[in-house]
């Protein structure tokens, strides 16, 4: 790293910019369009696994829970993941999806907040591949309490296995995969108006 880069990467601002608004908003928005497809295809891949064990299908929630840490780790602002995740499910129940509102935006806002207090952790100066993989980690924990909360029917070991499995899909796909996204973005130069696209450390 340079000197100049060096300089910049240091110099980090929580304050919102109009490309933080429009690129979080961007990335929400294609989240929220992959929430959707992936409502219409994951009762397979989840049936499949919870007829082995009931609740092992939370592996695969993490096609729902990448949209907060994705965003925060490359706009690096406060807020960025709940924003980022609130509307990316805004948008797949306007889509129309079998969960309804509280299947998707209510449960949207919970795994944001959940990837906002990973980051928070860190007082939103951490913004590497363990801070993303605590984010994700905790999306998933939100994720699967609310289900689980919801879902009247479940037995304790049927809602313990899918939150961890959440827990799990979370920090490994939603998470730590995020962050290698991000990485590779930022070594392609188009993320150069962002700390993001400057800071080139692993931890």
């Amino acid at each position: 790293m340079t000197d100049i880069q060096s300089s910049a990467v240091k110099k980090h601002s929580n304050k919102w910019r109009v490309v933080d608004i429009v690129v979080a908003a961007i990335i929400a928005v294609a989240s929220g369009v992959i929430f959707w497809a992936w409502d219409l295809i994951y009762a397979v891949p989840i049936g499949i696994f919870d007829s082995l064990t009931p609740g092992l299908g939370g592996l695969f929630d993490f096609m729902w829970l990448f949209a907060g840490p994705l965003a925060a780790i490359i706009v690096r602002k406060p807020g960025a993941a709940l924003f980022a995740e609130t509307v990316a499910a805004l948008i797949e129940a306007l889509m129309g999806n079998p969960f309804g509102i509280g299947g998707s935006l209510i449960v949207g806002m919970f795994q944001g907040l959940g990837a906002e207090i990973g980051f928070a952790v860190f007082a939103y100066k951490k913004w590497n591949i363990v801070s993303v993989t605590l984010a994700g980690a905790l999306t998933g924990l939100f994720n699967g309490a609310y289900d689980w909360l919801t879902h009247s029917g479940w037995t304790v070991l049927q809602g313990s296995t899918f939150t961890i499995c959440c827990v799990i899909s979370g920090a490994v796909m939603g998470g730590a995969f995020m962050w290698v996204v991000q990485f590779a973005l930022a070594k392609t130069g188009v993320l150069d108006r962002f700390e993001s696209g400057r800071a080139q450390e692993l931890v």
